[in-house]
């Protein structure tokens, strides 16, 4: 799996953004949101049970992500169509904030080492990546387990102070 200190992979996937089928689907690359921090999250299916409660969340924080000027990127090997059905039929996931990247080809995932070698799907991973494209943090959970967008979003908050932050740090805490 690639890891932390390295390049974000170069990309282009199509994305679900909206649920107007006039304006629903995008093109995303490596390069679009430039000068941002970006946080990409990967889920192993659409229309499963742990997904979108995770998804939801990052939702319901998107603001707070925004805040920090980090763009949130969702993403699974499901196509764009899967996910504009998803959000079309599922209450948490109808006014989603951020694109839903669609890696059918697989190639996101593979550059990433997240494909899971088992169940073919990508793994539950999340990437923080500075405005430069660098990996700054990396965090993959079992497929069955949920991760943490707070968990995430203190770890954007500490890696954007460029300080040395102890245990359990929040934003406001002295760094050391």
């Amino acid at each position: 799996m690639i890891g932390v200190g390295q390049k974000f992979p170069d990309f282009s996937v199509t994305a679900t953004v909206s649920l107007d089928l006039k304006n629903a689907f995008t093109t995303i690359t490596n390069n679009s949101f430039e000068g941002k921090w970006k946080v990409y999250f990967f889920w192993p299916k659409d229309f499963t049970f742990v997904c979108p409660t995770e998804i939801a969340a990052f939702g319901k924080m998107n603001g707070a992500f925004a805040d920090r000027d980090c763009q949130v990127l969702g993403g699974s090997t499901d196509s764009e169509f899967v996910h504009h059905a998803w959000r079309t039929h599922h209450a948490d996931l109808k006014d989603l904030p951020f694109p839903m990247l669609a890696d059918v080809k697989h190639d996101l995932c593979n550059a990433l080492g997240i494909l899971d070698p088992n169940a073919g799907v990508a793994q539950r991973a999340t990437f923080v990546v500075d405005p430069e494209g660098i990996i700054r943090f990396v965090y993959v959970t079992d497929l069955a387990v949920g991760r943490n967008p707070e968990e995430v979003l203190r770890v954007v908050d500490a890696l954007q102070t460029d300080e040395l932050c102890p245990c359990n740090w929040k934003k406001g805490d002295a760094v050391l």
